[in-house]
């Protein structure tokens, strides 16, 4: 083979890595989202077998991360990537991380539908949780949406959806403090419900860091801790 027909071979071999790379990471991220998904589902529904199921396999999101990191290593090894396929492999590193600690996130709520459905259920079926269940969903869904796309706009958008769930919290803590005052009864149900908004709203800051690592791939700029630019204005 003559060194050019074996340069466009390595090139095209060296491409395939790459696409195949990102497939495997939104394998992950749909995974991930369906987990969540269930989780919510069995505080709603009140079905303990469901949140255990979705504790129970989380270990194929951990597997999950283990090959694609492994993949990610071999290519750092062996084809010595640079510029913006630099940047991709170092923010699909970080991006299966956030994604795994989403799955741990989804594995706690699971184990805390579980708990709650052995405890009185209260008339509203829990729907602050499923409201900002929902939200999280969306945001996770979106994040990785951006990250196929590659669309900073998108990411910008999840960026901003974060401070919108940190309110959504805040106020369901703030409820459950009320209800224990009121109700001492009640302390652990709610307790156990704070934690599942806790555990949603941590999913809420990993899939914002999702997207700070696509606007880091797209435009080489590390925008954590910096000021989020304002919504661009749409004509009415």
């Amino acid at each position: 083979m003559e060194a050019s027909g074996l340069t466009d071979h390595i090139s095209r071999r060296f491409n395939k890595d790459i696409e195949d790379l990102r497939n495997n990471v939104l394998t992950m991220g749909g995974l991930v989202e369906s987990q969540l998904s269930l989780a919510i589902t069995a505080i709603v529904t009140g079905d303990s077998a469901l949140g255990l199921q979705v504790a129970e396999d989380d270990y194929k999101v951990n597997n999950l991360e283990v090959n694609i990191d492994e993949e990610c290593g071999r290519i750092l090894a062996t084809r010595a990537p640079a510029a913006g396929d630099l940047r991709l492999i170092v923010a699909i590193i970080k991006t299966i991380t956030d994604l795994e600690r989403i799955g741990d996130e989804a594995e706690k709520i699971g184990f805390l539908a579980s708990k709650l459905a052995a405890m009185d259920r209260p008339s509203d079926s829990y729907r602050e949780l499923k409201t900002l269940g929902q939200h999280v969903a969306h945001m996770v869904r979106d994040a990785m949406n951006a990250f196929a796309r590659l669309d900073v706009e998108d990411a910008w958008e999840v960026v901003r959806e974060d401070e919108r769930v940190d309110e959504e919290y805040e106020a369901i803590q703030r409820q459950g403090i009320t209800h224990m005052m009121e109700d001492p009864r009640s302390i652990k149900r709610v307790m156990n419900v704070t934690w599942c908004a806790r555990s949603l709203e941590r999913i809420g800051d990993h899939a914002k860091n999702i997207c700070e690592y696509v606007i880091y791939m797209v435009q080489g700029r590390d925008v954590r801790h910096t000021a989020i630019p304002d919504a661009p204005e749409t004509d009415s």
